[in-house]
């Protein structure tokens, strides 16, 4: 039975997907991700994405996989 915490993604389909924290702070509920981070290596992986808040506009840098933890992000707008 597959672990109900753990989410599948392709981080290539995660450009302008919407996210909802599940522990929200500074108001900063809704989140968007507004860029998919290159790597160095053409042939390489995505590793970062860049994820902005809809009510601060406040962007930061995160591995794309944290986005598959439950305890942290839902998907969409919740």
């Amino acid at each position: 039975m597959p672990d109900s915490t753990v989410r599948r993604l392709n981080p290539n389909k995660l450009l302008l997907s919407k996210w909802t924290a599940a522990l929200p702070k500074n108001k900063e509920k809704h989140f968007l991700v507004t860029q998919l981070i290159k790597p160095e290596w053409p042939d390489a992986p995505i590793e970062h994405i860049e994820l902005e808040a809809i009510y601060s506009r406040r962007s930061f840098i995160l591995p794309w996989r944290d986005l598959t933890d439950t305890e942290q992000w839902l998907q969409g707008w919740q």
